[in-house]
């Protein structure tokens, strides 16, 4: 019997957003119930890095990412509202991680914004 390194034994499912979301309950609750285990990233407390945003930019754009509904957004003042490109995006994400929609699932092979179950079913299949 081989041994398991740490990489191997660490859950290839996380989700990432702040615990006390309703939408983040729904999600963890779903998974549970679906007996998906997962980890949980919180990045309100541990932050979260612009290479990571940049990742999840690249799998499915900066504007998914970008919460623009939520009161974080509202809040900011004008000028950083102003001429928002991928960059500036991240950078106010990782200087303000509320302003990450919520939840985001990293699985292997892809990556999903937002609960929407049906979506979630189809890609933990």
């Amino acid at each position: 019997m081989s041994e398991t390194t740490p990489e191997e034994s660490m859950t290839a499912i996380t989700i990432h957003g702040i615990p006390n979301c309703d939408t983040m309950k729904k999600a963890r609750t779903w998974l549970e119930g679906q007996g998906i285990a997962h980890d949980f990233h919180d990045y309100k407390k541990a932050g979260i890095s612009a290479e990571k945003l940049g990742a999840w930019a690249d799998a499915v754009g900066w504007e998914v990412l970008l919460n623009k509904a939520g009161t974080t957004f509202r809040k900011l003042p004008d000028s950083d509202k102003a001429g928002i490109d991928r960059a500036k995006a991240i950078a106010l994400m990782v200087e303000q991680p509320s302003l990450i929609k919520r939840p985001v699932l990293e699985y292997p092979g892809g990556v999903l914004v937002g609960f929407k179950p049906e979506d979630w079913a189809a890609a933990l299949g």
